[in-house]
């Protein structure tokens, strides 16, 4: 009888060990997940279009209430020394995706077809954090390939699970445009036919990535948001304009395009452009409003920025409104104001809120950052560095670039080169006169110090030289490049 009573005892025990294992068991893969999930950060990189160091407020701005930046760089930190890829739109989102600077990346300007287009050999952000388990996502404006020109370019083709938005950069000038892009399809916007201006793309672009981010909350995601807002057309909707009395342009749109309406015309470019630059910070705040909301603010990282300096088309005054604050220079030129911009980190509990640095970084360094976030080996050879001991508060730790490189083939071509306090600037590229400031001293590059440091322009000249890459797609009109090193 004892030891019926013992075997039944260790029986029990037996099971119940047994029922321990397999609970054991069955958490595993939800605690793999859940340290995953905690081990690898949503990344967003939220840009603006041509928005100036000195429109919004936190950094300076006068003219135009950004309370959405402002909590932002209150929440966060702001890098005082990033700069763009280069000073007009494609090449710059191209040494975002690829982490290589303009010496040596594929598309080197807005030219348009295939010579502004990824090619398959290109690696992106977005391929290697789906490589690391990512989802991945661009909503907003491309300009890295189109259909029927450099479809090897397209989203979809390199990295994106999804896709919505804009194309092509022309294409993204209009904000009442009768189709945007869904992946590889077009997406019909019906209250925009016919003259009509019902849909105010940002508005669209805005509630797709809002959706798309509730959607994927919880899996580790990468969402690219770029917004066209304030570039080109100078339109914003008449709620946005009413903060600064703007009036709403009743006549219809002209110029009629492939894209559907042509620019309309503002009467009141200012109101409009304050406008459209409120409706960009509105969608800031929503979107880490809707991390709170979703509880995975502590788990997200994004990262704000522009994606070149202020330009004057569509009726844009970058001089009332003080865009490029106190540097020279605006979108197409290589002086401070058309490629250093505005740029806050934000990462709830991990990056020291209200703090700034004056770490010198730029787009291309997204690349090593993103892929030390995911814990995946970044593609080789790149220009790229990881500034992410810097948003963790360890500047000690933090590797330094000895030197930042940027070229331009517009406006008869021209090159820069910043390295330490020092920046050079040539025009034209390759055999112009280098023109030197001193940053440390001359933050607006109002005296060049060339002719008073003779071996400083000769070490700028060198590191040129050794930063350019010939590009059969891009030469300078009427000379033949010099080779890179010498």
């Amino acid at each position: 009888m004892r030891n019926r009573i013992e075997r039944q005892r260790r029986v029990a025990a037996s099971a119940s060990w047994m029922i321990v294992l397999a609970s054991l068991l069955l958490a595993c893969p939800l605690v793999s997940r859940s340290a995953q999930a905690a081990d690898k950060p949503n990344i967003i990189w939220l840009m603006a279009d041509d928005l100036g160091w000195g429109d919004p407020a936190c950094f300076g701005g006068k003219k135009i209430a950004t309370p959405g930046l402002d909590r932002m760089a209150a929440e966060g930190m702001k890098l005082t020394q990033f700069y763009a890829g280069n000073t007009v739109c494609a090449p710059s989102r191209c040494v975002l995706m690829t982490g290589q600077h303009l010496g040596h990346t594929w598309v080197r300007g807005n030219g348009g077809g295939a010579a502004q287009a990824l090619r398959d050999e290109d690696v992106t952000v977005a391929e290697k954090l789906k490589e690391a388990g990512y989802t991945t996502a661009l909503v907003g404006k491309w300009g890295l390939g189109d259909v029927g020109a450099g479809e090897a370019g397209l989203p979809n083709k390199q990295g994106f699970d999804y896709f919505f938005g804009y194309l092509s950069q022309v294409h993204a000038h209009y904000y009442y445009t009768t189709y945007l892009w869904r992946n590889e399809e077009k997406f019909d916007l019906p209250g925009n036919h016919d003259g009509k201006r019902e849909q105010y793309t940002h508005d669209v672009i805005e509630a797709e990535a809002l959706h798309w981010v509730k959607e994927n909350k919880d899996k580790p995601f990468f969402l690219y948001l770029a917004l066209t807002a304030p570039h080109a057309e100078v339109l914003a909707p008449k709620d946005a304009m009413a903060p600064y009395e703007g009036k709403w342009p009743e006549k219809p749109y002209v110029n009629n395009k492939p894209y559907g309406n042509g620019y309309a015309t503002s009467p009141t470019p200012r109101a409009s452009f304050a406008g459209m630059v409120s409706r960009m910070d509105r969608t800031v705040d929503r979107m880490m409003q809707l991390l709170r909301d979703l509880k995975i603010d502590k788990n997200t990282l994004i990262i704000f920025t522009s994606d070149n300096g202020p330009h004057h088309e569509g009726g844009a005054d970058p001089d009332f409104f003080d865009s490029n604050g106190p540097f020279r220079g605006y979108k197409r030129d290589l002086t401070e104001g058309g490629i250093r911009e505005p740029t806050i980190a934000w990462w709830p509990g991990t990056i020291k809120a209200g703090s700034e640095s004056d770490h010198m970084g730029y787009f291309g360094d997204f690349m090593a950052t993103a892929c030390e976030l995911a814990h995946v080996d970044p593609p080789g050879p790149i220009d790229s560095i990881s500034f992410l001991p810097t948003l963790l508060g360890h500047p000690e730790k933090q590797k330094k670039h000895d030197y930042l490189y940027w070229e331009f083939y517009e406006q008869g071509s021209k090159q820069a080169v910043r390295f330490g306090d020092w920046k050079a600037i040539r025009k034209p590229m390759f055999t112009g006169d280098i023109e030197l400031y001193d940053l440390s001293k001359d933050i607006g590059e109002e005296h060049d110090l060339a002719k008073d440091h003779a071996d400083i322009v000769k070490q700028a000249e060198k590191l040129m030289a050794e930063a350019h890459v010939d590009n059969p797609n891009w030469k300078v009109r009427g000379q033949a490049p010099k080779k890179s090193g010498k």
